[in-house]
């Protein structure tokens, strides 16, 4: 009666259509018991089956189990399981997009950081020029090279991540298109929103660096009419200086 109770409550499962990947264990552990009690009664009659047997609970608790294992089954049917894998691929693309675009926007702002901190120094250097002490030029001078070296270093991880960055592009726009095609709509646009997102922040770090190359190109045409202007005044400083000595010698 233990078994038969067993059998009906399989069949109340399957019946119900609520078989869960978790359920499996529990319905193959009745199953067993089903099939024991199957064998034992068979092993007592004799003569052949009634057609009024086939609604004996038992041949239901076959007929139930029979149902969820065809249900579990299907969950593992070639085209399901390529959805899946499609799914875990636009995860992990996903992903290496967002590790990708937060390196480059980082080495971009990096850049644009240490360019403007250049402008910064070299404005104050051309400013102060005639008006300096040895050290303190000598100071300004070695704050300048250092953060041209700076910005020389940034530029090369901008370049290195930037080719990181476009692999990871191709590649998630390779899985979004995968898992459309294999049926995986939700995991597809979910990647093609993260590739906007990417490029967008992509290009507002790109224009941070850009407008910080823009001001150091104007800071270097401003540094050569400085220069200009100093020397001519050191060159005229020295004139006078020669005409004053040879009136004095006269």
């Amino acid at each position: 009666m233990q078994a038969v109770r067993q059998c009906s409550a399989c069949a109340r499962h399957a019946a119900g259509g609520l078989v869960r990947n978790q359920d499996v264990s529990l319905l193959q552990k009745r199953g067993a018991a089903c099939i024991r009690y199957l064998s034992t009664s068979e092993n007592r009659k004799s003569g052949a089956q009634k057609p009024g047997d086939l609604t004996n609970p038992t041949h239901i608790c076959l007929a139930s189990l029979s149902v969820g294992h065809g249900l579990w089954v299907e969950d593992l049917s070639h085209n399901s399981l390529i959805r899946r894998a499609a799914s875990v691929l636009s995860d992990s693309s996903s992903t290496f997009l967002s590790q990708a675009t937060l390196a480059l926007t980082d080495a971009l702002n990096d850049y644009a950081k240490a360019v403007h901190s250049r402008i910064t120094f070299q404005k104050k250097y051309l400013a102060s020029l005639g008006k300096m002490s040895p050290s303190e030029e000598e100071s300004l001078r070695r704050a300048i090279s250092g953060w041209r070296a700076e910005a020389a270093e940034r530029l090369n991880e901008c370049k290195h991540y930037e080719s990181t960055w476009i692999n990871a592009i191709n590649l998630s726009k390779m899985s979004a298109e995968a898992a459309y095609s294999s049926g995986a709509h939700q995991a597809s646009s979910l990647v093609q929103t993260n590739i906007q997102v990417a490029e967008s922040q992509v290009e507002e770090a790109r224009k941070l660096s850009a407008e910080a190359d823009k001001k150091l190109a104007e800071t270097k045409v401003e540094e050569i009419q400085r220069m200009a202007e100093y020397a001519a005044f050191l060159e005229g400083s020295e004139d006078h200086e020669v005409h004053e000595a040879y009136l004095r010698e006269d």
